[in-house]
């Protein structure tokens, strides 16, 4: 068996002194000529990173074709059995006389009709709601780079969005007088804010706050879970589509799937969605507890998550993010939520003895 070999005993040095050897002084003896002296220690740099770093292949995400195909085949032949039905329809009534043949063939045409209008529509629902998305990211963009031109841009693009609202006329005007005084991109964002946008983000926080004291009246009152959901889910329905209405989106059905999936997706990024914890420490932060009975309190929690909700809506349909003015939160509902809960435990009948 080979002998391990000795250990040093630890010693301590100054990293500046004669005795210490790096690189340069062991390469100056053998230029000089002469012998090197025994070191106390010696300094060994690490080999230097190469220059060429091979990155290690990331295998790609898993594509989903296959399940698009199958969406499509399946309602290629949904559409084709329709077809084939409704044209079997109407040859039956052909066959049994004329005029029920043309009524059925009238109606036939009008579903047509409708449905081209109901596609229509959710195409301009979607296109508008991109804009949307396109204005927010600019604004975002001029005020980060405090660009002047992306930030006038965007703002046309948002006065041509509003010319036909009368509650945003006062902001064009004023926008429209004082928007060539304004050199810095970031300073023209906070003044669209302050002239253009501030109307409607006072009606958005009177929606998220009368939604959030029906949500929290009626499932303070209901007697059945089931009742509490589905007004929850309904109200916050709505919530968002007047929200989006407010800002200038016309959703349709599937931009409304759209708007959810984005609100949701922004609870979930701002950690909204813990709102177990939260929500209950907000109640009794601000006295809710002490005010309403426990029969309320569900009530309560179910407003201050709407209009967390309503918060986050806002977010997402507002077509510029808060710069200059402070978002909404769900403490500036609070007040609302205890007032309302406040009249119901006064109206609420007290049980006689």
């Amino acid at each position: 068996m080979s002998a391990e070999p000795p250990r040093r005993a630890p010693r301590a040095f100054r990293i500046d002194g004669d005795r210490i050897v790096d690189d340069e002084k062991r390469q100056r003896p053998r230029e000089n000529g002469g012998q090197a002296r025994k070191a106390q220690a010696e300094i060994i740099p690490e080999p230097p990173l190469p220059e060429e770093i091979v990155a290690v292949p990331v295998a790609p995400p898993r594509s989903r074709r296959w399940g698009r195909v199958l969406a499509i085949g399946l309602g290629g032949l949904i559409s084709l059995g329709l077809g084939l039905a409704i044209d079997s329809l109407i040859r039956d009534l052909f066959a049994r006389t004329d005029w029920l043949g043309w009524t059925g063939l009238a109606f036939a045409g009008l579903a047509v009709l409708a449905v081209l209008a109901l596609v229509i529509r959710e195409i301009a629902g979607l296109s508008r709601l991109k804009q949307i998305d396109r204005l927010r990211a600019k604004f975002t963009a001029a005020a980060e780079a405090d660009d002047r031109k992306t930030a006038g841009a965007a703002l046309s693009e948002l006065t041509a969005l509003y010319a036909s609202r009368p509650e945003t006329a006062h902001g064009r005007n004023a926008m429209a007088a004082h928007s060539r005084e304004i050199i810095d991109g970031r300073d023209l964002v906070v003044l669209t804010e302050r002239e253009l946008l501030s109307p409607l983000d006072a009606r958005a926080r009177t929606l998220v706050a009368n939604a959030s004291k029906r949500v929290s009246i009626v499932t303070a009152i209901s007697p059945r879970a089931v009742v509490d959901l589905l007004v929850v889910a309904i109200e916050n329905l709505r919530l968002i589509r007047a929200l989006s209405q407010l800002y200038g989106g016309r959703p349709g059905t599937l931009g409304i799937f759209r708007l959810v999936r984005h609100v949701l997706g922004h609870l979930a990024v701002t950690g909204g969605m813990a709102a177990g914890d939260s929500l209950l420490q907000q109640a009794l932060g601000h006295g809710l507890a002490a005010k309403v009975s426990a029969r309320l309190g569900e009530g309560v929690i179910n407003g201050l998550l709407t209009a967390r909700i309503g918060a986050a809506a806002i977010d997402v349909c507002r077509p510029a993010p808060f710069i200059g003015t402070p978002p909404p939160r769900v403490t500036d509902f609070v007040g609302s939520l205890r007032k309302a809960a406040e009249t119901v435990e006064a109206e609420e009948p007290r049980p006689t003895r």
